[in-house]
């Protein structure tokens, strides 16, 4: 196949940020498919029209897009459409077997399904998150023409979708509520990279001894975004309850946002900054197993929405791969996974000083740690496997253009043991 694989935002492993796509498109060059990714160079200053690399085989376009989660909503808004029409003219120009748009954000249909139609070629459409549901709840989409054009737009794009990819199986449930045939539906998550994330001793004594801090005091890690979704305000207070109990547990968060200088700031005011509280900025993903190998245990955090449930977070699935605990403080499909493999701390709905209890008591346990690690890592290789997941999506992408796309939800019907 001759893929046109549209992404606005696109990330090597020398990037920070998610690599799904990559490490999908690498493996579907490997499996002798040609991959155009169509996606946004997001520096300032350096390009002013579209470039070509090389990326594992992957032929990439970028198209200068600067974006941040530091902009505002507004701003957000005009770099998707602005990207969306710069790939629109990119992708008619490129010849194609299949389409296939990724979201965020819901504007990638635009260019998929023009793409589409003009090369008289099928597009399969990924959900990564359900838009407009989400920027909805979190308010940033008020003006109602605005929430009536998403709403739109989402049914648009389903409908002129051969299949679609749904990061998760609430993901699917919104899909098919909106009346897309469920046999069209595949389920394929974010994925653990198993090879990759092995834990790395040698690794994490290194980055222990680079941080006089840390010494060999057990470690929360919260590795990602500081978003309004993130919810990352949350880390304070069990910093600060956990700081009460006289806990010698420490937290590491990585990353960068439009909420970070708030979240630092609360944690001067609660007296928690640089006591038992550290911040790093963001680093590059091929970076991140050190930093995992490193933590007692990892974390992953959406403030307590029903539309957030359903999130399918890289960081999730990250530090499964690394045979880490993982604490959750959501409810949906990930806090249930790890109530029944016992492969970390579902706190969905507990107070914050009920939480710092268990994560002073299990942080503390060795026995634990261990069962719960080796937990994570088992669920990682039998059910998330990147190599499984990705041989699944170059199917549902197979069978849709040999003109069968009802074999989607067949070949990976996202069902997971809870």
């Amino acid at each position: 196949m001759r893929i046109l694989y549209l992404h606005q935002y696109f990330n090597t492993p020398e990037m920070s940020g998610g690599t799904r796509s990559y490490e999908m498109a690498r493996r579907m060059v490997a499996a002798g498919h040609e991959v155009h990714m169509l996606t946004s160079y997001r520096e300032k200053g350096y390009q002013s029209d579209w470039f070509t690399t090389n990326e594992a085989g992957i032929q990439v376009h970028w198209f200068p897009v600067p974006y941040s989660n530091h902009m505002s909503y507004g701003q957000r808004i005009k770099a998707f459409f602005a990207f969306a029409f710069a790939a629109r003219q990119k992708a008619l120009s490129l010849e194609g077997d299949i389409v296939f748009a990724t979201s965020t954000p819901l504007t990638i249909a635009l260019p998929g399904v023009l793409a589409a139609r003009k090369h008289q070629i099928p597009m399969v459409f990924e959900v990564r998150d359900l838009w407009p549901e989400v920027p909805i709840a979190i308010g940033a989409l008020k003006n109602p023409i605005m929430r009536f054009g998403a709403r739109w737009l989402e049914r648009w794009a389903y409908r002129h979708s051969s299949s679609v990819v749904a990061l998760s199986p609430g993901m699917k449930q919104g899909i098919v509520s909106t009346g897309y045939p469920a046999s069209r539906v595949a389920v394929i998550p974010n994925s653990s990279d198993n090879h990759e994330f092995q834990h790395d001793q040698q690794a994490a004594v290194a980055f222990r001894s680079e941080r006089p801090w840390l010494g060999s005091r057990p470690l929360l890690v919260y590795a990602g975004t500081f978003g309004k979704i993130n919810g990352v305000g949350y880390m304070v207070e069990l910093a600060s309850a956990l700081q009460e109990r006289g806990s010698d547990i420490c937290f590491l968060l990585v990353g960068d946002g439009q909420e970070r200088p708030a979240v630092i700031e609360a944690a001067q005011e609660a007296g928690v900054y640089e006591k038992n509280m550290f911040f790093e900025s963001v680093i590059p993903k091929r970076e991140i197993p050190a930093l995992l190998s490193a933590a007692t245990i990892a974390s992953n955090l959406v403030i307590d929405l029903p539309a957030a449930r359903a999130n399918s977070a890289n960081k999730f699935f990250d530090s499964l791969a690394a045979g880490k605990p993982v604490l959750i403080n959501h409810g949906g499909w990930m806090h249930e996974l790890i109530k029944a493999h016992g492969c970390g701390l579902a706190m969905w709905e507990t107070p914050v000083e009920k939480v710092a209890e268990e994560l002073d008591e299990k942080l503390h346990d060795s026995v634990w740690l261990d069962q719960a690690g080796a937990a994570a890592k088992v669920l990682a290789e039998q059910e998330f496997d990147r190599e499984v997941l990705a041989n699944q999506l170059i199917q549902v992408m197979e069978t849709t253009l040999e003109g069968d796309p009802s074999r989607a939800a067949e070949i990976a019907p996202g069902n997971y043991s809870y």
